[in-house]
């Protein structure tokens, strides 16, 4: 049987979309710019930027990917090398870069196999520079320094990162409705609830935050997202912290945060923020919950290409100020940052509290908050790319402060 779903849950393709490839054409030219040897990156299928670089997803040990003006090479591990030309070298797009995969010396280390990659690459007229993201593994680092390179860290990755292609967003729009489904199914729960005394009853047990994870990550899971164990559901106390992933009580009338940002097959994340209170008597709850929605509107109208990433911070947390909380404190009103970039990680640039003018492709959360910890928290977060004339909101789901119930 179907679980209940709240209504306006979107609609989710029976199918993922194709795996993105990766323009390296943007890393080339950091390389020739800086009249560099080439650009290395080390790491295993947890390394983000490797990922990104490489579209493969390979073992829990560590692997290269090089990079020189015209060409590029992944070193694969022992026993990927199928896996590996087909995802580095078949799903490429036409960027001008031939890619090859390099097999030998696959039991040596991966800095080893980095520098040899380079040495056979890298022009005859290069230096011995090397441009590496600042997050390179300290042994991959001296073997190429060993080997007689000198490292010099880029923000190539990370820039070409911001810039999500039309295939990227297709992942993110099909985990973000996804999520979307993940909270119906949670919100459906809460309005199922009864109270009960100081409980709220669920299928005749006191509910607790735990079982609505659970509830959230089975109905992702029927649509082959992973939770990536990070499902974040807090009420009362608990919703006032922000990474809570515990086990906690729901009472009647508290705030219960739940903040879902699980990972789709193709490594992008979805993120999407709701709080919701069962039998609320108002005060603190409905007065922050006011407040927040209106902050989350009003910076919603401040993005678009061209306007700095502060600006959209500055916007919300002054509507918060405007309705009597705080944005001074670590404990109490707003105590993070009103939106932060998605992509392959789940924080990644640009932060909105940079002064960097917003660029077409970005993707972007929007979620301001305030809390108490004495009383709960609020927090409404969605996820949205810039476009030129404004923003595109992923997938669309209702903020509603009173859970309704499926129709």
């Amino acid at each position: 049987m179907t679980p209940a779903l709240a209504p306006g849950a979107p609609d989710v393709s029976p199918d993922h979309p194709p795996a993105p490839g990766t323009d390296l054409s943007p890393i080339a030219a950091a390389v020739e710019e800086a009249d560099a040897a080439g650009f290395v990156a080390v790491g295993d299928r947890f390394d983000d930027d490797v990922r990104y670089l490489s579209r493969f997803v390979g073992p829990d040990r560590a692997y290269a990917v090089v990079v020189t003006p015209d060409r590029a090479a992944l070193t694969a591990p022992a026993l990927f090398d199928e896996q590996a030309e087909r995802e580095f070298v078949r799903g490429a797009p036409d960027d001008g870069i031939a890619r090859e995969i390099r097999t030998e010396k696959q039991r040596g280390p991966a800095g080893v196999r980095a520098a040899a990659a380079v040495d056979d690459l890298a022009p005859a007229a290069a230096d011995s520079t090397v441009l590496t993201p600042a997050s390179i593994p300290h042994d991959a680092a001296l073997y190429l320094e060993n080997a007689g390179y000198e490292l010099r860290s880029t923000t190539a990755v990370a820039d070409a990162r911001e810039r999500k292609t039309e295939a990227e967003l297709a992942c993110l729009r099909r985990v973000q409705a996804v999520t979307c489904r993940g909270m119906a199914r949670a919100e459906a729960v809460l309005a199922a609830a009864e109270p009960d005394g100081d409980d709220l009853l669920f299928e005749g047990d006191p509910l607790t935050t735990e079982r609505l994870r659970r509830e959230v990550d089975a109905e992702m899971a029927r649509h082959g997202v992973r939770s990536a164990e990070n499902t974040v559901v807090g009420a009362g106390s608990t919703a006032a912290d922000l990474h809570y992933t515990g086990s906690d009580h729901v009472a009647p009338g508290e705030t219960v945060l739940l903040d879902i940002s699980p990972r789709g097959p193709h490594g992008y994340y979805g993120d999407l923020t709701r709080t919701f209170a069962v039998a609320s008597e108002g005060g603190w709850e409905r007065r922050a919950f006011v407040a927040v929605e209106q902050a989350h509107e009003t910076a919603l109208e401040h993005v678009e290409a061209g306007v700095t990433a502060g600006t959209v911070h500055e916007e919300a947390a002054a509507e918060l100020t405007a309705h009597g909380f705080r944005i001074d404190s670590d404990e109490v009103g707003l105590t993070h940052g009103v939106g932060h970039g998605v992509g392959v990680s789940l924080h990644e640039g640009p932060s909105l509290r940079v002064e960097t003018p917003l660029e077409p492709g970005n993707v972007i959360t929007i979620e301001p908050g305030v809390y108490d910890p004495e009383i709960g928290g609020v927090r409404i977060e969605d996820l949205v790319a810039v476009t030129e004339n404004g923003y595109e909101r992923l997938a669309t789901y209702p903020v509603r402060f009173t859970p309704t119930s499926p129709e």
